[in-house]
């Protein structure tokens, strides 16, 4: 599903919460977990999954109170991308582990095609964990359908105001603020603690702040900071890109009127995971729950004139990213440089509880020292018509390689078409990380050969069929 300039405001306090974070040391802060490795049956973590909706990574003002726990008591993974820039997609490598190559979920009409025996909620409540769903699940799911593995839910049809919803198997309209919602439900959820004794496993998903981005009532005028744009919006001369992006006409003023309602939607989220760190205080709970946190897919805000995700280029792909686990010994306020992504997300929600999967998984647990020098981003056309053919990206620190292919997915995720390279681009992102020159544009063999291509586009298309 889809998707005034304002003077400058005061709202710093986030500054000093993340104090630490960017003081801290550039390693594998993770890997520091002590030597025991993952809890004990008896002392499982609770885990809180939070997965906010179209969520760019330059999103920290509205979300001081986020950043002042999860930075400050947990880890901040700088380099946090999602393998699918794309709302469905990204959400079932959340649940599985998998590249979207992978789990067949290739785009937002083929919720339906993931195999639900590999996801983290199944392995969970297998386990013995009590499970719950507040938000948005998956694109193109029927809304009376029960979420599978899901003890209690409460399932959004995705909207802001007076929405539809299933819960627990009734659909209703439910008056009021969505993410309002998502949060009071949260809390009753994880308010039975006090006399349910199993480990739970909170699924939060407010649908901030995708578009149409509608702020809360007490945030609708809140004057959020001035932003006059980055050198990628917009970029004046697109002539060594794809069509679909020579023609592309939004502008920063575009761009500008997004971010600010993007802002304002997150408040309410921000307010909301406030909510539950005191909620799990005030239960004894804070130091033994593993709380993540991750947009499903960046944004463009008129980035080489585009709106919107489902493009290789960083904004889209690239999210907020927070881990926090006291008990685990991740609760000290530390920067993580690794390039990590959400198809991480469950398998280190499995080590920390002990669980191995049955099923092969592409990501790595965090709770580990593995460190990826790249990772693979793809994206599929969904119907042979569109002005965008698919891509796959090979993306490292300080380099990206794209290449676009005529291919095209039906409403089951199938792939047809030819498989032809299309196009490509090669961007040096350390002297150039507005990825505003296509090195691939009129380059001669001997370029290429001196950039690394041949090599990178052999990896890339290893890790297209891995």
């Amino acid at each position: 599903m889809s998707e005034k300039e304002q003077p400058q405001v005061s709202r710093r306090g986030f500054l000093a919460g993340t104090a630490a974070a960017a003081a801290a040391v550039a390693v594998p802060a993770v890997a520091q977990l002590a030597a025991g490795g993952p809890a004990s049956a008896a002392t499982r973590p609770n885990v809180l999954l939070i997965v906010t909706d179209d969520n760019p990574k330059q999103t920290d003002w509205a979300l001081q109170k986020t950043i002042n726990w999860l930075g400050g008591r947990g880890v901040t993974f700088t380099n946090g991308h999602i393998t699918t820039p794309l709302c469905a997609p990204s959400r079932s490598s959340v649940f599985s582990g998998r590249y979207a190559h992978n789990h067949g979920v290739r785009n937002n009409g083929a919720s339906y095609s993931l195999d639900q025996s590999t996801t983290v909620q199944r392995y969970l409540k297998q386990a013995g964990y009590r499970t719950g769903l507040f938000g948005k699940y998956l694109n193109s799911w029927t809304l009376s359908d029960n979420p599978p593995h899901f003890e209690e839910f409460a399932l959004l049809q995705p909207g802001y105001v007076d929405a539809q919803w299933n819960v627990n198997g009734t659909v209703q309209t439910i008056n009021g603020y969505t993410t309002n919602i998502i949060k009071n439900r949260t809390l009753n959820f994880l308010d039975k603690a006090a006399t349910d004794t199993r480990p739970w496993f909170a699924y939060v998903t407010p649908y901030a702040s995708h578009e149409p981005n509608t702020p809360a009532a007490q945030y609708a005028d809140t004057v959020v900071p001035n932003w006059n744009g980055r050198p990628s919006v917009p970029e004046n001369d697109r002539s060594d890109k794809p069509t679909y992006v020579q023609n592309a006409t939004n502008t920063l003023a575009d761009g500008k009127a997004v971010r600010q309602r993007q802002l304002r939607t997150l408040l309410s989220v921000d307010d909301a995971v406030q909510a539950f760190k005191d909620k799990l205080a005030a239960l004894g709970q804070l130091n033994n729950t593993l709380v993540i946190y991750i947009g499903d897919n960046g944004f463009q805000w008129a980035d080489h004139g585009l709106l919107g995700k489902g493009t290789p280029y960083s904004p889209a792909h690239e999210v907020p990213f927070y881990l926090s686990w006291p008990a685990g010994g991740l609760g000290a306020g530390t920067t993580d440089n690794r390039i990590v992504a959400n198809i991480d997300i469950a398998p280190t929600i499995l080590a920390a509880a002990g669980i191995t999967p049955t099923h092969s998984v592409d990501g790595k647990s965090l709770l580990g020292s593995f460190n990826r020098d790249h990772i693979l981003v793809e994206w599929w056309k969904q119907g042979s018509a569109g002005v965008k053919d698919s891509w796959a990206s090979y993306v490292a620190k300080n380099k990206q390689y794209v290449e676009y292919y005529d291919l095209y997915t039906d409403a089951t995720g199938k792939v047809s078409g030819t498989g032809q390279k299309t196009f490509r681009e090669y961007y040096d992102l350390v002297n150039d990380p507005y990825q505003l020159t296509n090195k691939l544009y009129q380059a001669t063999p001997a370029d290429e050969q001196a950039l690394g291509i041949p090599a990178l586009a052999t990896q890339l298309a290893a890790d297209r069929t891995s």
